[in-house]
């Protein structure tokens, strides 16, 4: 059956792995489904007994009944028929039974979600984990909406495929197994006749299980879509406002939650179509068993009570066949899930080997003939780039957008390889160096802030695990945030929402270089650190990062060329070659490409 495929076996081993702490919880819980099956055969068994020794035709010898009638005593004749049975025994063992298959079943239950509840924290930890150590470029590639809703939805289904599904395949197969020997026991020629059918109904679910398979994952990309219509639209709601797009996002949204739609759809037809096919394959395979059966009665082969104990079991074994029956299309889903969640914990993480960074760095930063493209693209972004930087120097990068300056930043911290080349820090090569104590001397402000929904005090202290709250009030105040917070009913303790949507543009940029203050790297890279302040504010904060930058090699990428000037170098980037470089005077008097630039910034 394609439940059990190389896929899906590969699945299943790989979260047995991962249960390995849970397994003996498993065991107890696969000891209670074993018990409960066994309840299912014991009911009819009850049932046959009472209607053959109870009702019906008298257990005792013929002389004895023979005695009875012709002595008309009826007590005699009643004790005859009821001989060796107590009647206290039925009530008692009939909710015995059920007692004991309660039991079994809330602890079946219990186990199998305390170990599915566990499994999931694991699940979606292994993916989180993995989605903060995946290489930047990963995210070019995957959207958010897909990534939340591989930790959120898509392990949830893993689970409950594991919870719901997995009890029920083992608890059901279990119940089925043994109803099949009881009935193989009581009667094993009626038996053959009753699996006649049993090839057809697994013929059935292997047929529908393949389209399954894959409409379950069409469902999953579609579900995708959506939550990316969602998450956008959400997150643009000026932009979609101001520029009258609602009409379009609502029919992306329509578009997408119809496609959907008809994806469940056809994957309920498709399951659907399974029950009514093998509840009618059932149904001919009773009606042949009890033609069978009654023929046997009249050549005296059978009694009333093995009769119906027989066809019990047989209606019994209809309903855990079903649920087997029913168990593909969740067990699908499940695979599906399987293979988005164990594709996004596989993928290849940051490397983490490398020599570790004792000490801080001078801050010597040398390019040697680099040259880089991102993954996937033919077209270079940095061609031969050469550029030694010493301790301490500032360096501003300018030119058009798209020219490499971020690029080319970006190599510092190893968030990308270069293709050709060496980016150096101290004389050593920053690939060779482990990325976290390489990414301990950087401090980065970039024109996207990304602040967290917590207070300034964290957002300022962010990756400390002991915060210096003295470094974080010095840290406002020479990001000249001090009369902001001030004003604030919590002060550093408030809560600054999503993104930091609770403070303007400016006191953002300004939270987001008082993280970088507080942080006292080396190395300092600073992309359009001050784009989205005030004159005012500029002039305040350019003074702090003139301070700040003392001391510290300094990368600033700015398109406002006032606020460069004074830098010791600046170098202009050209389709992602250096053009020009040298200090603000002598780029001035060489009527070069940064002399344009200025000009048409400061034409009137």
């Amino acid at each position: 059956m394609r439940l059990f495929d190389q896929n899906t076996r590969a699945v299943f081993s790989r979260l047995w792995r991962a249960m390995r702490t849970y397994r003996k919880f498993f065991w107890i819980a696969l000891l209670t489904m074993a018990v409960t099956a066994l309840t299912e055969a014991a009911f009819p068994r009850v049932l046959g007994y009472i209607l053959d020794h109870g009702f019906g035709r008298p257990t005792g010898n013929d002389s004895t009944i023979l005695s009875a009638v012709q002595n008309g005593s009826a007590v005699q004749s009643k004790a005859a028929v009821i001989k060796g049975l107590a009647l206290w025994k039925i009530p008692v063992a009939i909710i015995g039974i059920f007692l004991l298959r309660g039991i079994c079943t809330f602890t079946t239950s219990y186990l199998m979600s305390w170990i599915s509840t566990k499994l999931l924290n694991d699940l979606r930890a292994q993916v989180f984990e993995r989605v903060l150590t995946v290489p930047i470029g990963f995210y070019q590639k995957e959207s958010a909406s897909r990534i939340i809703n591989v930790i959120m939805m898509e392990a949830q289904q893993i689970v409950e495929m594991l919870k719901v599904s997995m009890t029920t395949l083992i608890r059901d197969s279990l119940t089925v197994f043994v109803l099949l020997a009881a009935l193989v026991w009581q009667n094993w020629k009626l038996t053959i006749v009753a699996l006649v059918m049993m090839p057809v109904m697994a013929f059935l679910v292997r047929s529908v299980s393949k389209r399954l398979r894959v409409l379950n994952q069409n469902q999953l990309n579609v579900n995708n879509e959506l939550t990316q219509v969602i998450e956008e639209a959400t997150r643009a709601t000026q932009v979609v406002r101001i520029f009258g797009g609602q009409e379009y996002e609502k029919k992306r949204f329509a578009e997408s939650n119809e496609k959907l739609r008809g994806y469940a759809m056809r994957t309920t037809i498709a399951v659907a179509s399974t029950t009514p096919l093998t509840q009618l394959a059932a149904a001919v395979s009773v009606a042949v068993v009890i033609m069978f059966a009654v023929s046997q009665a009249a050549q005296d082969a059978t009694t009333v009570g093995k009769f119906v104990e027989f066809v019990t079991l047989m209606m019994l074994l209809l309903t855990p066949l079903k649920r087997l029956a029913d168990l593909n299309g969740p067990m699908q889903r499940g695979m599906a899930a399987a293979d988005s969640v164990f594709e996004l914990i596989d993928t290849q993480a940051e490397r983490t080997d490398g020599k570790l960074l004792t000490a801080r760095a001078r801050g010597d930063l040398s390019f040697s003939r680099v040259r880089f493209s991102y993954p996937g693209q033919d077209q270079v972004t940095l061609n031969d780039i050469q550029l030694d930087i010493k301790a301490g120097e500032t360096i501003a990068l300018v030119g058009m957008s798209g020219g490499g300056k971020t690029s080319l930043v970006n190599l510092v911290p190893a968030f990308y390889v270069p293709q050709a080349g060496k980016v150096m820090l101290d004389g050593q090569d920053v690939s060779e160096l482990a990325l976290d104590s390489l990414r301990r001397q950087i401090a980065m402000v970039s024109q996207n802030v990304v602040l967290f929904d917590d207070t300034i005090a964290a957002n300022i202290a962010y990756g400390d695990r002991v915060p210096d709250f003295a470094r974080v009030q010095a840290a406002v105040k020479a990001a000249h945030l001090s009369e902001v917070i001030n004003e604030l009913p919590d002060g550093l303790e408030t809560r600054i929402g999503d993104n930091g949507s609770r403070l303007s543009g400016g006191q953002r940029q300004r939270l987001a270089i008082a993280r970088a203050i507080y942080k006292d790297a080396p190395i300092l890279i600073l992309d359009e650190a001050t784009s989205a302040l005030d004159t005012e504010s500029e002039r305040a904060v350019q003074a702090a990062l003139d301070a700040l930058m003392q001391g510290r090699t300094t990368l600033v990428i700015a398109h406002r060329l006032s606020t460069i000037e004074r830098a010791d170098r600046i170098v202009v980037l050209a389709d992602g070659q250096i053009a020009e470089q040298g200090t603000h005077q002598q780029l001035l008097a060489k009527d070069g490409i940064y002399a344009n630039l200025y000009k048409m910034q400061f034409a009137d």
